[in-house]
């Protein structure tokens, strides 16, 4: 058998090893066979393939992994004191650095990536509540502009990457900024003037999903399932902000049921659009 051959299976059995695809004892037994005499096996384990990194990294490499962590410590630190406009250049580096390698990564191990991608948007909210406190700008504006900014940075960038739950998680941010205005701007709203803020934005998701389903259905699906939460947020809405407990068990049985059969006499439409 020719050593590219050779090369390709044991790598395909290693990927079988790896995603659980066969019991490991079997897989061992078929590397045994493929593998030529002396030759040593690649760790497959992550512990194992950072000890083969670590074991043959040179002095530059380590001078140089030092020397960012002891960057990222003064970072840490002395965050407090530097200039706002360094705060926020410091804040959108290490937001971008883990988005970047977030996505890199996605190509040989999609949750670690995704993983690299939350934790960089977690940043950027945390980041920026720290800040707005650090500089005592307590408004409940300056967070709600915070919360508006990075929903939409989240809905952009779900969409461009192909990340539908960031997409998902944007939209629901952007609920809570339009509940946050509704709550400060409004006094003692009845029942059907709470249901008359959220409801038209359902249909409104509605249509836009049947609108972009011919480009994309992974869109198309989120925007349908955020229309469907908005058909629930009147409720959720009343019993956070508006304090309103009289008949809103009603109102959920009212709307569950009426949820269902528009669902159900409309399935032919909506599950053409998000299949």
């Amino acid at each position: 058998m020719d050593q590219e051959r050779r090369k390709t299976i044991v790598r395909e059995i290693e990927h079988w090893q790896r995603s659980k695809l066969l019991p490991e004892q079997y897989c061992d037994f078929l590397l045994n066979l493929y593998l030529e005499e002396g030759e040593k096996r690649a760790p497959t384990t992550f512990a194992g393939r950072a000890a083969v990194v670590v074991k043959g990294a040179s002095v530059k490499q380590w001078l140089l992994t030092f020397g960012i962590f002891s960057l990222i410590c003064f970072v840490f630190l002395y965050f407090t004191v530097f200039h706002p406009l360094l705060q926020i250049a410091l804040s959108i580096t290490g937001v971008y650095i883990l988005l970047f390698i977030g996505q890199r990564y996605r190509a040989k191990n999609e949750s670690v990536g995704i993983g690299l991608i939350g934790t960089g948007m977690l940043l950027m909210l945390g980041a920026g509540l720290y800040m707005l406190q650090l500089h005592t700008l307590e408004a409940w504006g300056w967070k709600a502009g915070l919360l508006a900014f990075c929903s939409l940075f989240w809905i952009a960038f779900g969409i461009g990457v192909r990340i539908p739950l960031l997409h998902l998680c944007g939209w629901m941010a952007s609920f809570l900024v339009y509940a946050w205005l509704l709550s400060n701007n409004t006094e003692s709203p009845k029942w059907f003037e709470i249901q008359l803020y959220w409801l038209p934005a359902s249909f409104v998701f509605g249509w836009c999903s049947w609108f972009f389903h011919r480009w994309s259905r992974p869109v198309a699906s989120i925007l349908f399932v955020a229309g469907a939460l908005v058909w629930f947020m009147p409720e959720l809405y009343a019993a956070v902000f508006a304090d309103a407990e009289f008949g809103l068990q009603l109102q959920l049985m009212v709307k569950i049921m009426a949820g269902g059969v528009l669902l159900f006499s409309l399935r032919k439409q909506w599950i053409a659009w998000v299949a």
